[in-house]
């Protein structure tokens, strides 16, 4: 897989005339990630038009309620026939499960092969701090961090989002087989935003992430195709 092709790209805008207006301009994107702002505002009906432009989806709505619910929801999801479909580790072994089990039967009685279903650690937007003062909890985070993803994956799902600065140890523990997504990435270049745990593009697939989202330092840039070509280029000539 070209390095090229390990960069999710989001579609955090809040039309489809946007979205198609994103894809358009980078039809060299491969990835594209759906999530709660798109999908809220539009629902289902970008992803038929990735799919028609043969790209791969990763459908992020990062469920989190009761195991009904989130089997409800996530055999809903695998019927799209997307590629990865996401919920919150933190809903607990049940409900990890009965998703594991959801995405199996909504894809195949849809015909699709079934999506890997990947659990979100915490989100990036969350530091040290956040986690033991807002949300008391005791963990360190790496550790927490960790308990989560080794929660997802004895539960059966395929992979795991977390920070690139988790990542080394996730790897190390979790296995070459378990995928490892790491939102907050950013270029050296680009702005850190709201994302509090954040690495570049190189260091973190060194690190051992499998994908990289990176959005607004392309999606809002002044040149998203210069930007996309720039972040490529520094992987391709990366030590990695």
């Amino acid at each position: 897989m070209g390095r090229e092709n390990r960069i999710i790209v989001p579609l955090d805008v809040a039309t489809e005339t946007e979205a198609i207006a994103l894809l358009e301009q980078l039809p060299q994107v491969s990835f594209w990630k759906v999530g709660l702002e798109l999908f809220v505002s539009t629902g289902s009906s970008i992803l038929p038009v990735l799919k028609e432009r043969q790209k791969q989806i990763f459908l992020d709505l990062k469920f989190h309620d009761i195991p009904n619910t989130v089997a409800g929801a996530c055999r809903a999801a695998a019927a799209y026939g997307v590629d990865l479909i996401t919920t919150h580790a933190v809903a607990g072994r049940s409900a990890l499960k009965g998703a594991v089990a959801a995405v199996q039967e909504g894809a195949e009685e849809a015909g699709y092969p079934p999506p890997k279903l990947i659990a979100i650690t915490l989100l990036t937007s969350l530091n040290s701090r956040d986690l033991a003062f807002d949300l008391k909890i005791p963990l360190e985070l790496p550790e927490y961090a960790l308990q989560m993803a080794l929660l997802a994956q004895e539960a059966g799902l395929q992979g795991a989002v977390c920070s690139p600065q988790e990542v080394e140890q996730l790897r190390r523990v979790c296995g070459d087989d378990f995928l490892l997504i790491c939102p907050g990435v950013r270029p050296s270049w680009a702005k850190t935003g709201d994302q509090k745990r954040s690495m570049t593009p190189a260091a973190a697939i060194k690190a051992g992430a499998d994908y990289l989202v990176i959005g607004r330092p392309i999606t809002a840039a002044s040149d998203p195709v210069a930007a996309w070509e720039r972040i490529c280029e520094e992987l391709a000539t990366a030590d990695v």
